[in-house]
């Protein structure tokens, strides 16, 4: 019998991800039937009810998010935040908006926001958004 990762190996060269799916297409074949192998993509959409809790709000109703680092799952909370509530004024101020969405990326935190519309400083409140 061979073992799980020589089977993966093996379904691997024949196209598939498991030994599991290698032995399914073997039987489909073996009984003439006909199929297709990954072809479709079906969207769906994860709903979660979550919160967020701002870090500050000042008394016009600015909201101010602080980010030191701006990782994937901030980022997308906060699309899903302003898609969801496109009223609420959040604004981040980032230690460094110069500072990249991933290893590798061009595209900055302040170059996210711009493409967002989100507003952002560096290291401080601009005193404008305090009036």
């Amino acid at each position: 019998m061979a073992t799980t990762r020589t089977r993966r190996q093996h379904a691997i060269k024949n196209g598939y991800r498991s030994g599991l799916e290698d032995d399914i297409s073997v039987d489909l074949k073996e009984r003439g039937v006909t199929f297709e192998y990954e072809t479709l993509k079906i969207k769906w959409v994860l709903n979660e009810n979550k919160s967020y809790t701002p870090d500050f709000i000042l008394p016009n109703g600015i909201i101010i998010e602080s980010k030191g680092r701006f990782v994937a799952a901030d980022r997308k909370k906060h699309l899903k935040v302003k898609e969801q509530h496109p009223k609420l004024d959040i604004r981040f101020v980032f230690s460094n908006s110069r500072g990249k969405i991933n290893k590798g990326s061009k595209t900055t935190y302040g170059d996210w926001c711009d493409k967002h519309g989100f507003i952002y400083s560096d290291k401080r409140i601009p005193d404008q958004w305090l009036k």
